[in-house]
């Protein structure tokens, strides 16, 4: 294999942004994929980044993490942040994207590079040479078994889980409204309020509502915490819901003035504002049983659900072990991993660890040394937390001994980025502390940028 050509496993969020990052520094890719001609169980088309469950890369504040991570990837000069921002659609604060429309846009972007040949076949042994794995948390069978080989670790399982998509035409306004919450941003999610006698009757079908049989090897998986089946939500306590995605707190129904005991939401789907999915509602029901559900749902009555939810395992490994933060294995050089694959969670995360791996196995290549980004940034904060064992040391209570624990996804979020002395009154502010923060971010990623 060519010591100058980079081979990129896997054509998601992670793998097409390393591809772009990699082709624009002159350097040939070869970015193999295995869909169509294998499909996994949550992806439904062909194309390159294809968003499978929400359509949202959370807040574009940058006194958010999420939101402060994008800034980022913009001064490093990300490509897919960029195609997401011109593929948006109306989400309040936050950066949605029609899915469908990105995908096309990245695969296009893709497809006409010269530097890069995209190669629809699986692989199912890592390559020689200089090699990105950006495969993805549903990474084929074959493939994690070479991997597994390669690392000589244990694979981690967690399940994630896709909301149902409906209609708009077919959703009752005389019930539902539009609006967004305290009024930020232009009115763009779709509402449907509830009160305490409909949340109620809503809860009691939801908690009886059978649910599609585990495999019995996936019986002890874990979910992702921050992307929990609303099923499973339910289970926690009656008023659960009410305090997580179904808040009424800001989402004034102006035709009544009044405040409501639940609301759900609906966030926009696509460019053409046909399709909107059902924010926090992932679910494994049986497809029965999320049809009675959503129809439960004053303003759903008789939603055409265009797509219903389904659940999947996600794959990852122990970076802690098997990864240096610049993602390059502790084992081999030139190899890299990248994405959801590395442990973390969510698609911001994804298209920055694509990015990272992008640009330091470019530099490799160049014979430059794989950059360490410093902890004070979002991107090497969460490249450092995930490759670095400390966080997962455990005292054992039982003989004093040290242990450690699995390794959990992580995204991006303040607790793991490196502290900063403040004066008490500031510490306790939370909206200046994080302004703080991310203001010596964005001054250490220009930093990084002017040598890259």
């Amino acid at each position: 294999m060519n010591s100058n050509t980079v081979t990129i496993i896997g054509a998601g969020l992670a793998g097409s942004e390393a591809a772009l990052q990699v082709a624009k520094r002159g350097i040939k890719v070869k970015l193999y994929e295995m869909r169509p001609n294998k499909m996994t169980g949550a992806h439904v088309t062909a194309g390159c980044a294809e968003f499978v469950c929400s359509n949202s890369l959370g807040s574009s504040d940058i006194t958010n993490a999420s939101g402060l991570l994008k800034k980022e990837m913009e001064i490093l000069g990300g490509e897919l942040i960029q195609i997401a921002k011109e593929n948006s659609v109306p989400a309040g604060n936050a950066l949605a994207i029609a899915r469908e429309d990105f995908s096309k846009a990245v695969t296009k972007k893709i497809e006409e590079n010269p530097n890069i040949e995209i190669i629809r076949e699986e692989l199912t042994e890592i390559p020689e040479g200089n090699v990105i794995i950006a495969s993805g948390p549903l990474t084929s069978d074959k493939f994690a078994d070479s991997i597994k080989s390669f690392t000589q670790t244990e694979h981690l399982h967690f399940f994630d889980a896709i909301a149902p998509i409906v209609e708009v035409d077919s959703i009752n306004f005389n019930k539902a409204f539009w609006g967004s919450r305290y009024d930020k941003g232009e009115a763009s999610y779709i509402n449907c309020p509830m009160n305490r006698e409909e949340y109620l009757n809503f809860y009691n079908i939801l908690i009886h509502a059978p649910k599609i049989e585990l495999h019995e090897a996936d019986k002890n998986a874990k979910f992702f915490e921050s992307c929990l089946p609303v099923e499973v939500l339910a289970s926690r306590g009656e008023d659960t819901l009410r305090f997580g995605p179904m808040k009424p707190v800001g989402l004034i129904d102006k035709r009544t003035g009044t405040e409501n005991y639940a609301v759900v939401q609906l966030r926009q789907d696509n460019s053409a504002k046909t399709l909107f999915n059902l924010v926090g509602f992932q679910t494994n029901l049986k497809w029965g049983a999320q049809k009675e559900l959503v129809h439960s749902i004053p303003g759903l009555e008789n939603a055409n659900i265009v797509r219903y939810g389904v659940m999947h395992r996600n794959t990852f490994i122990n970076s802690s072990v098997v990864l240096n933060p610049t993602f390059e294995t502790k084992k081999r050089k030139g190899l890299f991993f990248a994405g959801q694959i590395t442990g973390t969670e969510g698609y911001t995360e994804s298209i920055a660890g694509g990015l990272l791996a992008g640009i330091n196995i470019s530099r490799r290549i160049q014979e430059l040394e794989p950059i360490v980004f410093p902890k004070e940034t979002m991107l090497g904060a969460i490249a450092n937390y995930i490759t670095d064992k400390a966080h997962l040391e455990h005292i054992s209570k039982r003989d004093g001994s040290l242990r450690y624990l699995p390794p959990q996804p992580i995204n991006s979020n303040w607790a793991i980025v490196a502290p900063i002395d403040l004066p008490k009154n500031v510490r306790k502010n939370k909206k200046l502390k994080t302004e703080i923060l991310a203001k010596r971010a964005i001054e250490g990623i220009k930093q990084v940028a002017e040598n890259i």
